[in-house]
């Protein structure tokens, strides 16, 4: 497992090894000590999966403290276009946003630290998504930032579509990011 690149301080999309055969395919989507060397949390204990179609956006969703959490995301199968947004005040890119694409034809996994939301859009049918994250759900602090707020091009390298995006009721009803009151501090303890 290798990392390939830091996205906002303290994401970073990782490779993991893959091995081939007559029988398919296997990768390891965590290690703990790689990801203690690297200082990340390693502390995982739930687990969920998602399958979306084509034109699903889920997101930006979070935990806020004290129930926060770091997460481990990949693609499973299919295609999507991940996004993080920073929410930690005093961070150096504090309500910036990135993305990038993440398939089940990759075998690489997104470390998303607390304090940064996280959502996708679901550029083919049958995106199967993996999240392991490092707090249980919380519903009284389950919550998000209004997805299209966050400045990503939620369909950049794919087709754009025909209709309006499947959002759920839920996420159409956050606060947009310029009127978000953040509960983040940049390099508050865990």
């Amino acid at each position: 497992m290798e990392i390939l690149k830091e996205l906002l301080p303290g994401c970073f999309l990782l490779k993991c090894a893959r091995f081939e055969d007559e029988r398919g395919d296997f990768f390891k989507l965590f290690h703990a000590p790689t990801f203690a060397d690297h200082g990340l949390e390693t502390g995982f204990v739930e687990s969920y999966i998602t399958t979306s179609d084509k034109g699903v956006v889920r997101g930006m969703h979070f935990q806020a403290p004290p129930s926060d959490h770091a997460k481990l995301v990949c693609c499973l199968t299919g295609r999507v276009r991940d996004g993080l947004v920073d929410l930690r005040r005093g961070s150096l890119t504090f309500e910036q946003s990135c993305s990038l694409i993440l398939s089940g034809e990759q075998a690489e996994v997104l470390y998303v630290p607390r304090g940064v939301a996280h959502g996708f859009a679901a550029h083919e049918d049958n995106s199967r998504m993996c999240y392991m994250v490092s707090s249980v759900h919380d519903p009284a602090t389950d919550s998000g930032v209004l997805w299209d707020s966050v400045g990503i091009d939620w369909w950049e390298g794919s087709a754009k579509l025909k209709a309006a995006p499947i959002v759920s009721r839920r996420d159409r009803q956050f606060a947009p990011l310029s009127e978000f009151e953040s509960p983040f501090v940049s390099g508050a303890a865990l």
